[in-house]
């Protein structure tokens, strides 16, 4: 049998006398890195886009996007309008909740105009006759340095100055 090292004593580092709970604190510290997967797969950091239902007299419009985001994520939202009676000049007006801290990479179908309405991403969709829809998409990225708690990102459909519908609600952004 081999002699045991200098530096070994065996009752400290085989026997682990004194060090009974260590394993323990290592399983603690495993357990916390494997809950953070596991934690994400019920959306509680975000990706899951949510789906709001406004209905007005004169439109009715869905929006689609997630409410929870996470630094780098790539997401969609989309706003789907549906007019119940005509539209003459459609306005989709976000507030800056929308942009601030993203990226807008694309934005499909091409709305008319874009413009800067008081600080407010104002996108000029024209008409959209009574029982027509407007489905505009718009991709996003998060920056990731952005971190955000109860951030409010508001919608406005327009038709001209007359204000049609109004949606507000808050965001989270995970780092």
């Amino acid at each position: 049998m081999a002699d045991i090292p200098d530096a070994i004593v065996l009752k400290r580092d085989r026997d682990l006398e004194g060090r009974q709970h260590d394993i323990w604190v290592r399983r603690a510290l495993l357990g916390l890195v494997v809950a953070v997967p596991v934690i994400a797969l019920f959306n509680v950091f975000g990706q899951r886009p949510d789906t709001h239902t406004l209905v007005g007299p004169a439109a009715s419009m869905k929006i689609y996007a997630p409410a929870r985001l996470r630094g780098g994520l790539l997401y969609e939202g989309r706003f789907h309008i549906t007019a119940r009676q005509d539209i003459k000049d459609a306005y989709l007006v976000l507030g800056p909740g929308w942009a601030e801290g993203m990226s807008i990479n694309t934005i499909e179908p091409s709305p008319v105009s874009e413009a800067s309405n008081s600080g407010r991403l104002s996108f000029e969709l024209g008409h959209i006759g009574a029982g027509k829809s407007y489905i505009l998409f718009m991709q996003f990225q998060v920056n990731p340095t952005n971190v955000a708690l109860g951030r409010k990102q508001t919608v406005w459909l327009n038709d001209g100055d007359e204000r049609l519908l109004t949606f507000s609600r808050d965001i989270t952004v995970f780092p």
